[in-house]
C-alpha cells in the first residue's frame, strides 16, 4: 500500500485499541461517555456497542452519523456504497441475531478482512473477518451528508499479521 495519511476516523478508533467492557454491574466509563455523546437512551456496556464505537469515531472525525447509529446494519446506508473494500471503509456484516460494523484496515494472508471494531470479543481490537459475511462496504459521508469516495490507493489493503481464526463473537 502506498504510504498515505491516516484517516481521522481510523486514527480515532486506534486510540481505543484494547478497551474492554467491564464485567458485572460496572460499565466502562468510556463506552458510557460515547452513549451520552450520541444521545443514547441506555447506559451500559452489555448492549451490543459496535455501532456506538463507529458512531463515536465517525462523529469525532466530523463525518455524518446516521440517526440509527446503534443498529449495525443502519451503517449500510451511511455513505457511498463501494463494490470492494478500501482502507478505512465501513464493513457491515450479517451475524446471527443482527449485524456488526467496523473499519477495514487490511487483509490477512488467508484472504480475510482485518477489521478494527468495537465489541469484538467485548473489546476494541483488530480481528479477521470472512468476506462472505459482508453485506456492505461504505465510505462515510461528509458531515453535511455529501457523499465522498476513497482515493484509489486505499483499495490496496495492507497485509496484516493474523492467525486466520475469524471473529465469531460480536454481541
Amino acid at each position: 500500500m502506498t504510504k498515505q495519511t491516516e484517516l481521522p476516523w481510523v486514527a480515532e478508533a486506534r486510540k481505543y485499541l484494547n478497551l474492554k467492557e467491564l464485567p458485572g454491574k460496572q460499565h466502562n466509563p468510556t463506552i458510557i461517555n460515547w452513549l451520552v455523546e450520541l444521545k443514547a437512551w441506555w447506559r451500559d456496556d452489555e448492549t451490543p456497542w459496535c455501532g456506538t464505537f463507529v458512531g463515536h469515531c465517525i462523529r469525532a472525525a466530523g463525518r455524518q452519523v446516521p440517526s440509527a447509529w446503534y443498529r449495525a446494519k443502519a451503517w449500510a446506508d451511511a455513505g457511498t456504497t463501494l463494490t470492494s473494500p478500501a482502507y478505512g471503509c465501513l464493513a457491515v456484516f450479517d451475524r446471527a441475531g443482527g449485524g456488526h460494523v467496523g473499519f477495514v484496515v487490511g487483509k490477512d494472508k488467508f484472504g480475510n478482512l482485518m477489521v478494527l471494531g468495537g465489541n469484538q470479543g467485548d473489546a476494541v481490537n483488530i480481528k479477521p473477518f470472512s468476506r462472505t459475511r459482508v453485506i456492505a462496504y461504505v465510505w462515510p459521508s461528509q458531515a453535511d451528508g455529501t457523499r465522498s469516495w476513497p482515493a484509489l490507493e486505499r483499495y490496496d489493503l495492507p497485509l496484516l499479521q493474523s492467525d486466520g481464526k475469524i471473529s465469531t463473537n460480536e454481541a
